[in-house]
């Protein structure tokens, strides 16, 4: 697939977490010292010099303890390291591993292998599926909490394929099952074992039998925001976001042509894609704004019709 060089120059003119991830991606030259650049320069950079000695972001609401673990979102300890992992903060950071750390030892773990990072008896299979790849990204020394949260969740797919933030729900979400996926597909350095490798195909299916964004029973669009791309995503699930993680982890699938319309239909005439949407919430800062050219959403489409083209 030819890609614009205009738009490449345009790319490159951003921010390190985007310029490692064009060269990689796009450019397929893996450049190590651009990617050191992310917790130097920038976002990356900007993230980092907010946490607390303690480890945590944002000392939070909530009760005493859990502060700053979960919430306030967005600016929490949970996702301001998921945010650092999507711009590509390097695996083996300080900064990355004492936010593991804080997550670890401040939360709540179950008897079944889940946590809570709140004070209450309740899971969310969602949020295990953030602190699985979390602590797998970062490779944080957490052996039991690893394998435990790894065992829950795979006890948790339902029959359909998918998952559901409730523990006892029968039926799946998109929402929760492709956050587990997401965390799944990082298990041993994104090299997981067979059961594992087999969990992720069956929660692939889930969304191919629904062409990434239609109910099953009725071929309906399950909801309008699945088709407006954000970023960061939180844990809130759109077409671009499950396309760009099938492209990591499988083969395209005709299956897909519908959401792959999806995004070619949004691509501006100058070759860029907006930022649609955003999730209203706290914010450390702004990255980009709603209705305006958005790198973030121009590399993932661009690498997603990338990996699209190889049907061809």
């Amino acid at each position: 697939m030819e890609i614009d060089s205009e738009v490449i120059d345009w790319l490159m003119a951003g921010d390190p977490a985007i310029r490692w991830q064009v060269q990689r991606d796009l450019l397929g030259v893996d450049s190590a010292a651009e990617r050191r650049r992310v917790a130097r320069h920038g976002w990356g950079k900007r993230l980092v010099e907010l946490q607390f000695d303690d480890g945590r972001w944002s000392a939070g609401r909530g009760p005493k303890g859990y502060r700053g673990l979960y919430i306030p979102k967005w600016t929490s300890t949970t996702y301001t390291l998921l945010l650092l992992r999507r711009l590509g903060l390097p695996p083996n950071s300080a900064s990355g591993r004492a936010g593991c750390a804080a997550l670890v030892g401040g939360s709540q773990w179950f008897d079944d292998g889940s946590v809570g990072p709140w004070a209450s008896k309740k899971t969310d299979t969602c949020v295990c599926g953030m602190f699985l790849g979390l602590l797998e990204y970062f490779d944080y020394a957490a052996p039991k909490e690893r394998k435990g949260l790894l065992k829950f969740l795979l006890q948790q797919q339902k029959p359909d394929g998918g998952w559901n933030c409730r523990a006892g729900s029968k039926v799946s979400s998109f929402h929760t099952t492709i956050t587990v996926l997401e965390g799944l597909a990082l298990v041993e350095g994104g090299r997981p074992p067979r059961p594992v490798r087999a969990a992720i195909r069956r929660g692939q299916e889930y969304f191919l039998a629904r062409g990434c964004l239609r109910s099953l029973r009725s071929g309906k669009v399950v909801q309008s925001s699945f088709t407006r791309f954000s970023f960061p995503p939180r844990w809130k699930y759109d077409v671009l976001r499950a396309l760009d993680s099938f492209t990591a982890t499988r083969a395209p699938d005709l299956r897909l042509e519908e959401a792959i319309q999806l995004v070619t239909d949004k691509r501006r005439k100058d070759g860029t894609w907006n930022l649609q949407n955003r999730h209203s919430g706290e914010t450390h800062f702004e990255m980009e704004r709603p209705g305006q050219p958005s790198r973030w959403n121009t590399l993932r489409a661009l690498r997603v019709l990338k990996w699209w083209s190889r049907l061809r």
